[in-house]
């Protein structure tokens, strides 16, 4: 049993794997030309599928390959070399394209599939790191991952080779995304669960509240008119609108203690002279994850929500926000 160096210098071991790493990526990045291009007119044309195949570390990369193309808007899925020679093959159809991943470029597995490729006529996009080998031979394009050294010390345990991989993976979906003007809308529906899809999903007006639940009062009613609204309704203020229905100011709980103490009797002030002109505002269709943006910039935990001509619609609060898990 080997005995293990205890005190072996374990950052320069990192430091030397990353160099080499990315020694291995700045030559990929020079060696790119025309075949990666033809590659992704292949995969924007596609009126299938791409299935990704491979097989060992290169079938890891593979899977998160085809995760990224799709959802980045290139339908594809992953198959493994060793499963599609037993059934799986059925999932292939005449319009997919393949994208066999291979270091040897001489996986049995892969090599195998080649003939039933051809007799279905499916375009085949190899990547390996041996432009001499029979799947680089036998593929419509060829994207050499081939590195100099891997940063195994032993120049055997695929590191700098699945780096190169993983990374022209992410530069053909990258290349394809923005061919394909992608939007965050698109990103968002392939990614409805979790922080993500709602902040990209979801809107002001999945959030706010209206109708019977917004709080309005006209600039010529009594301040006391105005505590009954806010009451009523429980929002912690009001807004306050002129006689076209236009929102002109807002009066918040905040606003009450300042009158009090500037003015003492309140019973008889006008709204009008004692509320916030203006107010933050936002339009319906604006993301919820704005509407958290203009509450943090503007420390204020409540948005009014107006139509074009300013009328106030809606009204949003923090704490819809903290509920809704977008904050």
């Amino acid at each position: 049993m080997m005995t293990p160096d205890t005190d072996h210098d374990f950052l320069a071991s990192a430091r030397r794997t990353l160099q080499l790493e990315q020694n291995a990526l700045e030559a990929l990045r020079e060696r790119l030309d025309d075949p990666f291009s033809r590659a992704c007119r292949h995969m924007l044309e596609c009126h299938g599928r791409v299935v990704v195949t491979g097989v060992g570390k290169s079938g890891h990369i593979g899977r998160k390959m085809a995760a990224t193309l799709a959802s980045t808007g290139t339908p594809a899925f992953f198959v493994h070399a060793g499963e599609a020679s037993h059934g799986d093959l059925g999932m292939l159809v005449r319009n997919d394209l393949v994208l066999a991943l291979s270091n040897s470029g001489e996986t049995a597995e892969l090599t195998a599939l080649l003939p039933l490729f051809k007799r279905m006529g499916t375009t085949l996009i190899a990547m390996t790191g041996n432009p001499a080998s029979s799947l680089a031979r036998h593929a419509d394009v060829h994207l050499d991952v081939s590195v100099a050294q891997e940063a195994c010390p032993l120049n055997l345990a695929p590191t700098s080779s699945t780096t190169a991989a993983l990374a022209l993976g992410d530069a053909l979906a990258i290349a394809l995304l923005e061919a394909r003007r992608f939007s965050p809308e698109d990103f968002a529906l392939s990614h409805p669960g979790g922080t993500l899809g709602k902040r990209l999903l979801l809107r002001v007006e999945d959030l706010m509240h209206t109708d019977s639940e917004l709080p309005v009062i006209g600039e010529n009613a009594l301040l006391s008119e105005a505590l009954i609204e806010m009451t009523r309704k429980g929002h912690g203020f009001t807004c306050v609108t002129d006689h076209t229905g236009r929102l002109v100011g807002i009066y918040t709980d905040g606003d009450l203690r300042r009158t009090i103490d500037r003015h003492g009797d309140v019973r008889q002030l006008m709204i009008r002279e004692v509320m916030t002109h203006g107010g933050r505002t936002i339009e319906a269709n604006t993301l919820a994850a704005e509407a958290v943006r203009i509450m943090e910039d503007h420390r204020i935990t409540a948005l009014v929500i107006v139509d074009h001509q300013h009328r106030p619609t809606g009204l949003l609060k923090m704490h819809d926000l903290l509920r809704s898990g977008i904050v």
